[in-house]
């Protein structure tokens, strides 16, 4: 998939891992680092489904997001690049058609 950051700083942890270490702990710099290779890697969304992190969907304000875990309460936010979000007849999202994403996040909504 096509990855995009939503800034500066969250492309910065994807390529410098002093700065992702210092920023997310050494932990949490291998898992960012890992779903970020994850999203790089699958061809669509649905190839996340179900790999680990718990890739899924964000109700509520973040409706139209999705998250995947990194170390405990944090999570990987991200959106997909379309616009609008492919859903079905049931108003659901189709996620074998979602091929890129754009990195907002990363934080503990809970």
């Amino acid at each position: 998939m096509e990855i995009t950051f939503k800034n500066k700083e969250l492309k910065k942890y994807a390529n410098d891992s002093g700065a992702r270490n210092k920023k997310l702990g050494s932990i949490g710099a291998k898992l960012y680092y890992k779903r970020i290779s994850d999203l790089k890697t699958a061809r669509t969304l649905e190839d996340l489904r179900n790999m680990p992190g718990s890739f899924h969907e964000l109700v509520g304000d973040r409706k139209g997001q999705w998250a995947c875990y990194l170390e405990h309460p944090k999570r990987l936010i991200f959106e997909p690049h379309e616009n609008p979000i492919p859903t079905d007849e049931n108003g659901r999202y189709i996620w074998v058609e979602i091929k890129g994403v754009d990195i907002v996040d990363i934080v503990d909504y809970h």
